[in-house]
């Protein structure tokens, strides 16, 4: 299964959650980690954005699920920080792989963001808009579509409330598709 959403709306949570109870995970800037790491270049929020931008024109909008599902060589895992309808695609084109939305409030999202202070986290709400709204539509097919990209999900996973109601839903979901 897949994970996709807004900037603080809960998928490491989510991820988290998943890998406790023994659940391979992984994500699309793994894919954007090692290349930057051949490329000796230093992580960051925004080497990150570009560096997944220079790999799909590279090798097309679903490059990175591509580099991950050969990774993952058919095992089952959670697949984090979906952004193109083309990583969309590639993963589907295993028959069982189902797109999850993480969905919460703006508001939410911004003290969430703030509470966790992540490097590359914006300290105030203006900027954190800004860099929103740049991912939210792709403006070619190297760029960042979360818009797109939610629409295609299989199931919206509500996330404005706490943590145990989060994992509560966790479990109700697991229960489903099993």
């Amino acid at each position: 299964m897949g994970l996709t959403g807004r900037n603080a709306s809960g998928k490491t949570t989510v991820v988290q959650w998943f890998a406790s109870r023994g659940v391979r995970t992984v994500s699309c800037s793994d894919s954007i980690r090692g290349w930057l790491s051949e490329q000796g270049k230093e992580e960051s929020r925004e080497s990150l954005i570009e560096g997944g931008r220079e790999l799909r024109r590279r090798g097309g909008p679903g490059i990175l699920a591509e580099m991950l599902l050969d990774e993952l060589s058919g095992d089952d895992a959670v697949i984090d920080s979906i952004r193109t309808p083309g990583e969309v695609q590639a993963l589907r084109t295993r028959g069982d792989f189902v797109l999850i939305e993480v969905r919460a409030g703006a508001d939410s999202r911004w003290q969430r963001s703030q509470d966790r202070g992540r490097p590359g986290d914006p300290v105030d709400r203006a900027t954190f808009i800004s860099h929103e709204e740049a991912e939210e539509v792709a403006l070619d097919d190297a760029g960042q579509a979360l818009v797109a990209t939610a629409e295609m999900a299989n199931l919206v996973l509500f996330n404005d409330g706490p943590i145990d109601e989060l994992h509560s839903d966790l479990e109700d979901l697991l229960e489903s598709l099993a």
